[in-house]
């Protein structure tokens, strides 16, 4: 029976629409937000290196902005081509450290695949960041660090965020800007120069006030704010998204719906 519905669908759409309907998204490919479980799984092992070179960006960038103090000797050697005029100083940058991240994510409904893949990310994280601060959200915020803290599966981390993460204000729909606030008033003044901030979600806010001036403050406190969106850009600023409000405060505002996605935001921090 399969055999002839292929048979009827190859003579009725053509033998390279056919393929192209039956043949599988590479894994850099899949969407999060309509993924499997086992898709989802099936991605671990291609986050593990992203999340390296994440570690490697933020810290190169770290160094970029800062200079240490003259370095003398190496200002000298370098005079030499100059006739001894020191016209090209020389300083010492502090050895880069790993950086300090912190991760608040949306894990509403409305990005419920999206959601979990945040929550595996974050699991490969907490091994490349001297200090990762995890977040989630719906309507209420909760920190959920200890729920990955020297845990071999995932699946038992996932499901106690699910389960025992502190995420619900009021009704249990998205509620940015009271996440956000809360946010802020809890944990705000422990951001520093260090600490790169990473917001993911849709920015759908189901119409409730922005208060996007936390954003502001998370970047005027931190050292980077970055934001990751798994909605199609075309989607964003449509209906209750309001993406765009949160995205003047930001250092940047990403498409990221699949890995390769990902690698391109990871590639554009250098």
């Amino acid at each position: 029976i399969e055999a002839e519905i292929r048979r009827r669908l190859v003579a009725d759409r053509g033998p390279e629409a056919m393929a192209r309907t039956l043949r599988k998204p590479l894994p850099e490919d899949i969407d999060f937000m309509h993924a499997s479980k086992e898709e989802l799984n099936n991605l671990r092992k291609a986050i593990a290196p992203l999340t390296r070179k994440l570690a490697v960006r933020l810290a190169r960038k770290r160094r970029h902005g800062r200079k240490g103090p003259l370095d003398f000797r190496n200002t000298v050697r370098h005079s030499l081509s100059y006739g001894g005029v020191p016209a090209e100083p020389k300083f010492k940058y502090p050895r880069p450290s790993k950086p300090e991240l912190v991760i608040v994510a949306d894990i509403s409904g409305s990005v419920a695949a999206f959601a979990r893949f945040t929550l595996h990310l974050t699991y490969a994280l907490n091994t490349q960041f001297s200090k990762v601060r995890s977040f989630v959200f719906i309507d209420g915020i909760d920190e959920v660090n200890e729920y990955f803290t020297g845990v071999e599966d995932i699946t038992e981390a996932i499901t106690r965020v699910n389960t025992e993460a502190d995420v619900i204000w009021v009704d249990g729909h998205s509620d940015y800007g009271h996440a956000f606030e809360t946010f802020w008033e809890r944990w705000g003044k422990e951001l520093n120069p260090k600490t790169s901030v990473i917001l993911l979600g849709d920015a759908r806010n189901n119409y409730h006030a922005a208060q996007s001036w936390v954003v502001h403050e998370m970047n005027k406190r931190a050292r980077h704010v970055y934001w990751l969106n798994p909605e199609p850009r075309s989607y964003w600023d449509t209906g209750d998204s309001i993406v765009s409000e949160y995205g003047i405060h930001c250092d940047g505002v990403y498409e990221c719906r699949n890995l390769r996605q990902l690698e391109a935001f990871v590639g554009l921090l250098d």
